[in-house]
């Protein structure tokens, strides 16, 4: 018997693909499209991973993370990354408080769920503070550690557009999230829907469908979900085909790559697989599971070299050649 009175592991993951429903059921409330974009923010969650949100200004973003974080019932801070902002802005600091004693003051970080707007707008001083608390889940400050609340989330949005002013994220940074997720236009039947529904005094409201237990015990759950061999091997494969020195690597890899994956995309391979896989109500993930990932995976990982951009090899074709 498991903690939350499931009789065994299918059970559970049986309830977890009827609460995935009633999520999207519920942002649907204010969210309008993006379904796609839902999907692999909540796979990223259940995954236990972290997302970037690439997309131009007014597509939803902010208010999509603001209303995940509404429906999961967690606490959600949104920080707006300015070249102005320290690391201490965001961590917190130490004060002297009434009585002369030094006191930590927790920054907006210490929150379930945290909306890291126009990331790329900061210095990389302020970026890499952010690198500790996505890895350990942990923060570093005046020589003191302290835990982040779990479950814990970055869901960090980007302007692909605009680079005045911008620092581009360093690789090791983009390689610790899970997901690079593309946010596009509405289709016009949905863009309609949006001014009809935002040009009013209705507004929806997003009601808590799942707790921050239950998410910490589906993420556990979804580490348990076995793996075929052949399945774990394809994952691997894919990643050693984007390094132009791997045996697997096609001549079009070594023709317009400059940079490959590294393992953390095959873990993420695997890890997105099966979460896709229990959203969808299978007991173990099979290959049609990694590639329905594979491409918000390994976007990030994967640098194009100016033959590429030359002749128009985007990295999604690139991907979609691979698979």
């Amino acid at each position: 018997m498991n903690e939350l009175n499931f009789r065994n592991d299918a059970e559970a993951l049986d309830s977890l693909k009827g609460r995935y429903a009633a999520l999207r059921n519920e942002l649907s409330k204010t969210i309008v499209g993006q379904d796609e974009v839902v999907k692999f923010v909540l796979i990223s969650i259940f995954g236990n991973g972290h997302c970037l949100l690439v997309g131009v200004p007014g597509l939803a973003k902010t208010l999509l993370v603001s209303s995940i974080g509404q429906a999961l019932g967690l606490s959600f801070n949104r920080i707006q990354f300015t070249p102005d902002l320290m690391p201490s802005d965001i961590i917190g600091s130490e004060i002297l408080d009434d009585n002369r004693q030094f006191k930590f003051v927790k920054g907006p970080l210490f929150s379930n769920i945290i909306l890291a707007d126009e990331i790329n707008r900061t210095p990389p001083k302020t970026q890499s503070a952010l690198l500790e608390a996505m890895q350990e889940r942990k923060v570093t400050a005046a020589g003191h550690t302290y835990d982040l609340p779990s479950p814990f989330f970055v869901l960090a949005t980007q302007n692909p557009i605009e680079q005045e002013g911008t620092y581009p994220l360093p690789e090791a940074q983009l390689d610790r999230f899970m997901f690079n997720i593309w946010v596009d236009y509405p289709s016009f039947a949905e863009e309609v829907q949006i001014v009809k529904s935002t040009t009013t005094n209705a507004v929806g409201q997003i009601n808590p469908v799942i707790s921050g237990q239950e998410i910490v015990f589906y993420q556990q759950l979804i580490r348990k979900m076995p793996v075929a061999d052949n399945v774990i091997e394809y994952a691997v494969k894919l990643v050693s085909k984007t390094r132009m020195s791997s045996e697997f690597a096609p001549a079009m890899i070594k023709d317009f790559l400059s940079w490959g994956a590294g393992p953390r995309a095959s873990q993420y391979l695997v890890v997105g697989a099966k979460a896709h896989a229990a959203l969808h109500g299978k007991y173990s993930p099979d290959i049609e599971d990694i590639k329905a990932v594979a491409t918000q995976v390994l976007r990030h990982r994967i640098v194009r070299n100016y033959k590429a951009e030359a002749e128009g090899y985007s990295v999604e074709r690139i991907i979609e050649e691979l698979l």
